[in-house]
């Protein structure tokens, strides 16, 4: 049976270096490749941006960059991604150590999600191990002091990009709501939350704990504006906070 050097999905976090955990930073600085992902030769990774102040590079150490293209078009992702696997393919079976980074989570909305059902049917046997870390969706509520949830109040995390007909009825089933990818989706979002009458409990944050980072309560005065790839809005109805208080019904 071949054997395989291992293979790491090692998340960096939301975008302050200083949020990358202690056993990410330590992953890093111990493996021989480091699978850094970008969009495409002319920019520079996100991931490496966060990882790359905590990570003294060794003279013996492979930072392999690897593109993605930013579109959903197959014809155009799946050759991109063939080549990537492929590149990482020929790193494991020379029985060396790689870490594939992504900001956020490494199962959350992320390529390595792709990479790791890759692994396991192009190198079977080989050892993965899974580094999470501080994920958007938790840094948001964060940055604007809003608590998730509490008590018995209910959550859910949706890309706002894909079906807006059914937001109505997330909104009405969950407490809070976290709407991801809403950048490319603003105008008709803000519609669908002054309907909803949620406008004025909607908060949008692009760029959640990095360098330019923005928080805007108004969402209507930003909806015609070109909003960053990273940004978010988070939705908050208050009904059944303070359960564990007293402050509203269990019921």
């Amino acid at each position: 049976m071949q054997e395989f050097g291992k293979l790491y999905g090692v998340g960096v976090g939301p975008g302050a270096p200083d949020l990358m955990t202690l056993r990410a930073v330590n992953v890093l600085r111990s493996v021989e490749v480091i699978a850094i992902p970008r969009s495409n030769r002319f920019t520079k990774s996100v991931a490496w941006r966060i990882a790359e102040p905590n990570v003294s590079k060794r003279d013996d150490q492979e930072l392999l960059m690897l593109d993605f293209p930013m579109t959903k078009d197959p014809a155009i992702t799946e050759p991109a991604w063939d080549v990537a696997f492929t590149e990482i393919g020929r790193r494991l079976e020379s029985q060396q150590s790689v870490a594939f980074i992504c900001e956020g989570d490494p199962l959350f909305y992320s390529t390595f999600s792709y990479l790791k059902n890759q692994a396991q049917s192009r190198w079977s046997g080989v050892e993965i191990e899974v580094v999470p870390a501080v994920s958007s969706f938790t840094a948001v509520p964060s940055v604007i002091q809003m608590t998730i949830a509490d008590g018995q109040e209910r959550v859910a995390v949706v890309p706002a990009s894909y079906g807006l007909e059914e937001l109505p009825s997330i909104l009405e089933l969950f407490d809070t709501v976290l709407l991801m990818k809403v950048s490319r989706v603003m105008p008709e979002l803000v519609r669908v939350l002054d309907d909803c009458g949620l406008l004025d409990n909607s908060v949008y944050v692009s760029k959640a704990t990095m360098e330019h980072q923005k928080v805007v309560t108004d969402l209507a005065s930003i909806q015609n504006e070109k909003c960053d790839y990273f940004s978010m809005v988070m939705v908050k109805k208050f009904d059944r906070s303070g359960v564990l208080e007293g402050a509203v019904d269990r019921g």
